[in-house]
């Protein structure tokens, strides 16, 4: 089933040229199979020669990230299809479950066929993704890798390899990072092509959620998921890599931190994942821009002072911190139907891929038809945060 798009943004003056900002940047949250909702926003931007200089991702946001910076522009949108029909690829089941939910009408009977498909996920895994353990953790000898997990990602290692050019990523002007946790200290890292040479490795890393997916071992050290401590790399972009740039931002996130009060236990398991792993990212992207507000004073009061007092050590040591970065930060947010419940991140069908695929594409084709996204800003904290779904500044 092809998703149904929207006409293509057609490229006026403010998609045509290069935006005004040093860098423009994609950053891509964890959410397994919503991620496909990312893949349609990546579209949109592509069709609005709209390219990153740098991709940041957590998670399946570092999947998708690593196919876009491994590949040629032309080819991004071609692989990350590829890849979104080959794991929710299902040749026995697919006709069925698929014919199903297109009879179906109604929240409850929608909700039915994403828990048969999510059901079917668990029993059976994705194709070129993740396969069930057999006979499982808890028959392996205590110690065993085998024993760590309920799924197997071996074959997430071919799929990659064939999907992504690893010499590119590593030779790219385009930046990536990944950002994963080290299982035995708990720090949070992130593999980035400007420190670390990326293989899959580190993408499987970062996407390693435990139980279900194995730790993976990079250079004697073994790695997690990154979401178990921050599932979004806005902070690593904006803030903590410490490379300030005047910087357009595409934060692409797939769980959001509102929503409504659950009324079973289904919807209890689904809004505490969506509080998890939304990461507070409207709160850090606040922190950030207060932050970013006292740079900006530090800096225009570092310009003021005389001679004597802008050559001292406190000074010195001051403007190591001040700068007049210029940020827009345009927010995109998958908001999830009424029928998706808890099992929303690991239902792997075809119908439910383009859906979040269309969403993703309409979002970011709404959120590009507003000029002011590529305008640099003009207040004096020097930071814009946009959100789509609520059409307006903020």
């Amino acid at each position: 089933m092809a998703a149904e798009k929207q006409p293509p943004l057609k490229k006026d003056h403010h998609t045509h040229k290069r935006p005004p900002f040093e860098c423009v940047a994609l950053l891509l949250q964890g959410g397994g199979a919503l991620g496909a909702y990312q893949a349609g926003v990546y579209e949109a931007l592509s069709e609005a020669d709209l390219q990153p200089d740098w991709v940041a991702g957590i998670s399946i946001g570092a999947i998708n990230a690593a196919i876009i910076a491994g590949n040629a522009p032309s080819e991004r949108v071609a692989r990350l299809r590829t890849f979104w029909e080959q794991i929710t690829s299902r040749p026995f089941t697919a006709p069925f479950t698929e014919q199903i939910r297109s009879t179906l009408n109604g929240e409850m009977a929608h909700a039915f066929f994403n828990q048969l498909s999510a059901g079917m996920s668990l029993v059976s895994g994705a194709k070129g993704f993740f396969s069930p353990r057999v006979p499982g953790p808890f028959f392996e000898p205590h110690g065993s890798p085998m024993a760590t997990s309920f799924y197997t990602t071996d074959a997430l290692k071919s799929t990659l390899e064939s999907l992504i050019d690893f010499d590119r990523i590593n030779t790219d002007p385009i930046r990536l990072a990944l950002g994963a946790v080290n299982v035995r200290s708990g720090n949070f890292t992130y593999f980035d092509t400007q420190t670390h040479q990326i293989g899959p490795e580190h993408v499987m890393a970062s996407g390693a959620l435990p139980p279900g997916f194995p730790a993976v071992e990079i250079e004697g050290e073994y790695f997690w998921d990154g979401g178990l401590v921050s599932n979004t790399p806005l902070q690593w972009v904006l803030q903590d890599s410490g490379a300030r740039q005047d910087t357009l931002a595409f934060q692409v996130d797939l769980w959001s931190a509102h929503g409504e009060f659950p009324k079973d236990i289904g919807e209890v398991n689904a809004r505490q994942k969506e509080i998890q792993f939304s990461s507070r990212t409207r709160a850090n992207t606040d922190h950030f821009k207060q932050v970013q507000s006292l740079r900006a004073a530090l800096c225009g009061l570092l310009s003021k002072l005389p001679p004597d007092l802008a050559e001292s050590k406190e000074a010195r040591q001051l403007a190591e911190v001040a700068d007049e970065k210029l940020y827009n930060i345009v927010h995109l947010i998958y908001r999830s139907k009424g029928y998706e419940h808890n099992s929303k991140d690991y239902e792997f069908s075809r119908i439910s891929m383009e859906e979040h695929w269309k969403a993703g594409y309409t979002d970011a084709v709404r959120s590009l038809r507003h000029p002011e996204i590529f305008d640099r800003p003009s207040s004096l904290d020097g930071i814009r945060i946009f959100d789509v779904n609520r059409e307006t500044a903020l």
